[in-house]
């Protein structure tokens, strides 16, 4: 009984040794409270977004009792006291029908967002049971050679969403392929730069109204007997055009800038025109392409707005002026809320561009 006393006790001891080691080799510090670096990262921003919402809020009830007098002394003179009077008890009911068309408050721009949520759930549940009911019928259409039955509904808010961001990515592709191809090319040759530097500041600054009326020119000619969605190629042509000369000056002034030691070291090794231009001049290259990648895109994503207005493209950008020719109570409000919806992705699409941009870094020794 007393051997197996001692045997449970050195285990217990054993075991305190251990857990003592470990706890001795662990470290538990806490990390430090940066009460300013709080303040400064979160409060503050969280602060001016408070106080934005104030004052648009009340902004927005100073424009709507200006314009609630206005409706009401309109009323008062054309009308006589007792109509002034039915007018202001309309407008403090709430009553759609007479309440002034201003600037809407946050709330009424919130109401208005859920309310396109809602619709794009009820349009997209039109759109399956059109997809289910018609499945038979396609599948035989197909099978005898003819076009599917496809859905013509009116899209949804996000449908609209979705159909800008194909379009600029289009575009953004578009201007990738014409603009560093050719910057390379130029940027190579001081004559050809200074031969071509005239062209690239007359178009660089031309409005975009201008390069969609171009391109609505030429593609409706060439898709003339075409079944192509036309108002799509126009938007996406128009937009690279419009964005691509950001890439093409950064690209060109990028390769012209590269270290003259590294394409005297490609000299030496006798690489070829494209073994020189892959695996010398790009790498070195590639911070400024992104810097005018960057820009590029935020271009494209800027005039996209304007180019889906005016080529009838089912974007935001149609969705906007429908809304504004609409003139309805909540008009102003998903107007708004598009605003919004087209500043926050513009500034996700810039920070993923940024992110990539800062993921790309050239070894200078990594070349050697």
């Amino acid at each position: 009984m007393k051997q197996s006393v001692t045997v449970n006790k050195s285990e217990e001891l054993k075991v305190a040794g251990v857990l003592k080691t470990l706890l001795s080799k662990i470290n538990f510090k806490l990390p430090k409270f940066n009460g300013k670096g709080l303040v400064r990262k979160l409060l503050i921003p969280l602060a001016s977004i408070v106080l934005f919402i104030v004052l648009w809020h009340f902004g927005a009830k100073a424009l709507f009792n200006v314009e609630a007098d206005y409706k009401i002394q309109k009323a008062l003179t054309e009308q006589g006291q007792a109509a002034a009077d039915q007018m202001e008890a309309c407008i403090l009911s709430g009553d759609i029908s007479c309440q002034p068309n201003t600037l809407p408050s946050p709330s009424q721009v919130w109401a208005s967002f859920n309310t396109l949520i809602a619709d794009h759930k009820v349009i997209s549940a039109d759109k399956l049971a059109f997809k289910e009911k018609t499945a038979a019928i396609n599948e035989k259409r197909i099978a005898e050679g003819k076009d599917a039955i496809t859905y013509t509904g009116r899209p949804s808010f996000v449908d609209q969403i979705f159909t800008s961001l194909k379009t600029v990515f289009a575009g953004f592709v578009l201007a990738f392929l014409i603009a560093v191809p050719i910057g390379i090319i130029i940027g190579l040759s001081k004559t050809l730069r200074n031969s071509f530097n005239w062209l690239i500041q007359i178009f660089k600054p031309v409005s975009p109204v201008v390069w969609l009326l171009l391109v609505f020119m030429i593609v409706k000619t060439m898709t003339k007997d075409s079944n192509s969605d036309s108002a799509f190629i126009i938007s996406f042509i128009s937009v690279g055009l419009c964005a691509m000369w950001a890439t093409l000056v950064n690209t060109a002034m990028g390769v012209s800038s590269v270290d003259k030691d590294y394409i005297n070291v490609a000299k030496v090794l006798k690489l070829g025109p494209l073994q020189k231009v892959f695996k010398v001049i790009l790498p070195s290259s590639l911070p400024l392409i992104f810097t005018g990648l960057r820009i590029t895109l935020s271009v494209a994503w800027m005039v996209l707005i304007a180019i889906e207005l005016l080529a009838q493209s089912p974007g935001l950008g149609s969705f906007v002026w429908e809304e504004f020719q609409n003139g309805a109570n909540d008009s102003n409000s998903k107007i708004i809320v598009a605003m919004f919806v087209i500043g926050i992705i513009g500034f996700l699409l810039d920070r993923i561009m940024l992110i990539i941009q800062n993921a790309v870094s050239f070894n200078k020794n990594a070349m050697a």
